[in-house]
């Protein structure tokens, strides 16, 4: 027969354990609950100052959620998701970059959340009556002489100037030539936008052609007047990623900031709606 203390004891014991099993779900559940998770952001250059105010916002209607933001061309963000970079979210000054993530199976879709026009900038200070490099309309990015500031091959901002080119080179009283003459205009290309509005701001260059978005961010440059119908309007697309840590999280950013929420806040930085 087993001695009344040692049932005692042993009864204890399992209670103690009991105790034990059952609390420690509950301190790994609130451990897991507090610890904040960060979405790391690719954003396109263009995107900068908007996503910047996003990044200090977004965690105010979203408790428990940090944004990390990363600048690059669109392109060079995109070769570096290729590549293995851990990002969440992508956000292009296109809808080609993310599509092309999408096509080798690394997002699973692209979501239009932002438009934009173009603007032709120049120096504030570029624009005397002795200046003969002076670009005061469309018409003279084709004029011998002037120094254009464009941007690579790969960087978005290329396709949509090529674009508003061909748009203008269509224009009554322009040139046969102007596209051509254009072309041989460009002085140097650059790896994003903000590098070509930091070019002409300091007088590196005549004009460029960049969004409007960031023509009106630079208190150093002005910008040219446009014929009615010439413009071009950017699509900015964004992609959440299939190797995401936080892959709801990154969902949900992506669908508010196509929302009312990030519509408000793209708008004080000169975004519109997605065409």
């Amino acid at each position: 027969m087993i001695p009344r203390r040692v049932l005692v004891l042993a009864m204890a014991g399992l209670v103690i354990l009991g105790c034990r099993a059952a609390g420690q779900p509950s301190r790994s559940t609130s451990s897991a609950g507090s610890a904040p998770l960060t979405l790391t952001i690719y954003a396109a250059a263009s995107l900068r100052a908007a996503v910047t105010r996003v990044a200090a916002d977004y965690p105010a209607t979203h408790p428990g959620t940090a944004l990390t933001v990363s600048t690059d061309s669109s392109a060079a963000l995109e070769a570096q998701i290729e590549q293995g970079a851990p990002a969440d979210v992508f956000l292009s000054a296109d809808a080609k970059n993310p599509q092309k993530l999408v096509a080798l199976g690394l997002a699973p879709e692209a979501v239009p959340f932002a438009g934009n026009v173009l603007a032709i900038v120049v120096p504030r200070t570029n624009g005397g009556s002795a200046d003969s490099a002076a670009v005061r309309m469309p018409i003279d990015l084709a004029r011998p002489g002037v120094k254009i500031v464009a941007a690579g091959d790969a960087v978005p901002i290329t396709t949509y100037a090529r674009q508003l080119v061909a748009n203008l080179a269509r224009q009554p009283g322009f040139p046969s030539g102007f596209a051509a003459a254009y072309d041989a205009n460009v002085v140097s290309r650059e790896d994003n936008v903000s590098a070509i509005v930091s070019k002409v701001a300091l007088g590196e260059g005549d004009a460029g052609i960049v969004y409007m978005t960031d023509a009106l961010s630079s208190a150093e440059v002005t910008t040219v007047d446009m014929p009615s119908g010439a413009n071009v309007v950017a699509t900015y697309a964004g992609a959440t990623l299939k190797d995401s840590r936080h892959p709801d999280a990154a969902r949900a950013f992506l669908t508010w900031l196509a929302g009312p929420g990030g519509q408000a806040i793209l708008r004080q930085f000169g975004f519109r709606a997605p065409p």
